[in-house]
């Protein structure tokens, strides 16, 4: 069996040959594309989301397509539509972008809702209906989207049920002056450095073989229930309008395993479900109105469930713990 411990080394190392930090992005994504999940990436221009995206889909080997979402793109544009060829009197199947392994969706909530809402199909079922016709997508399947926080004007807010279809929501933020004292270096030295450079490091059928892996680790009903824990938690805050679903639950606890996995062990430890609690939960969360007036943000709520959980065996026993990192930064361009 391929070791997915061996295929997150591997394309760490790979994408930091043009990447400056964002160890833990890369990670979420490693982790999401072994659990069928997609992922959303949040930062202002010009801090690489769309370059790690790309990185991420050179590293991997997979067919990969990037959609500009604009508001005059609309759902056919992506999925595809029936063509009428006046040369054989016929109509011909013309697939959109959405067949490839990866799908970068650039600044996804520039794109109208009912545009948003052509993925919905796409990243819940892993298929697409044109004109009636149910079509598979590729195997494995794979969105990473991205949008801007400010600049907000024309923009289309992702609705909870299209949030909710990403595993993951990661933050990328400004370099510290070390790391983007080592951007400049890198880029002065290359600077037409980019993902055309960066090639595979593993294939489709050890992406699919890990995923078997992943499947077979081990989660002692413990640790489930202090995931339950955790998302029943939020349901019951009062900061919040609406708390985490069952579907966040699943994902939750796929996550952990693929965590565990590239960490190079079979079982879960709930420092694996402490580390991955905001990209899983923050953006699925609803804050309250009296919370919002606050300025309370879904982060310091997420925060204070992890905080006032306590995981199995205690606060002080988290055997084989593997500490959170810090929230990486970000260097290149988008």
């Amino acid at each position: 069996m391929t070791e997915p411990a061996a295929i997150y080394e591997d394309l760490r190392d790979r994408t930091g040959t043009v990447l400056v930090g964002n160890e833990t992005v890369v990670e979420g994504l490693t982790i999401s594309l072994l659990t069928r999940g997609h992922v959303l990436l949040e930062g202002v221009p010009g801090v690489a989301k769309t370059t790690i995206a790309l990185l991420f889909a050179e590293a991997t080997g997979m067919d990969a397509n990037r959609i500009q979402m604009t508001p005059d793109i609309l759902p056919a544009d992506i999925t595809g539509t029936n063509v009428y060829r006046e040369a054989t009197g016929e109509f011909d199947l013309q697939r959109g972008p959405v067949f490839a392994n990866l799908v970068v969706a650039d600044e996804i909530n520039r794109a109208t809702p009912k545009t948003q809402s052509a993925l919905l199909e796409a990243m819940q079922e892993g298929a697409v209906t044109i004109e009636g016709e149910t079509l598979s997508l590729p195997e494995p399947f794979f969105v990473v989207a991205t949008q801007n926080p400010i600049e907000m004007e024309g923009t289309y807010e992702l609705p909870i049920a299209q949030r909710d279809r990403f595993q993951f929501k990661f933050t990328v933020g400004m370099p510290d002056a070390e790391e983007e004292m080592a951007l400049l270096d890198r880029f002065d030295e290359s600077p037409d450095l980019g993902p055309d450079d960066v090639s595979p490091v593993v294939s489709t059928a050890e992406i699919l073989d890990a995923r078997e892996t992943v499947a077979d680790v081990h989660v002692e009903r413990a640790v489930k229930e202090y995931l339950l824990d955790l998302i029943g938690a939020t349901r019951e805050s009062p900061d919040l309008e609406y708390g985490a679903s069952p579907r966040t639950a699943l994902s939750f606890l796929h996550a952990t395993k693929a965590r565990a996995a590239i960490r190079g062990r079979d079982y879960v430890i709930p420092d694996d479900a402490k580390a991955l609690a905001d990209p899983v939960l923050a953006h699925r969360l609803t804050l309250s109105a009296e919370a919002e007036l606050s300025d309370v943000s879904v982060a310091d709520v997420v925060a204070d469930v992890v905080a006032a959980v306590e995981p199995p065996g205690g606060p002080d026993e988290t055997p084989d713990s593997d500490a959170a990192g810090e929230p990486e930064t970000s260097a290149g361009e988008s």
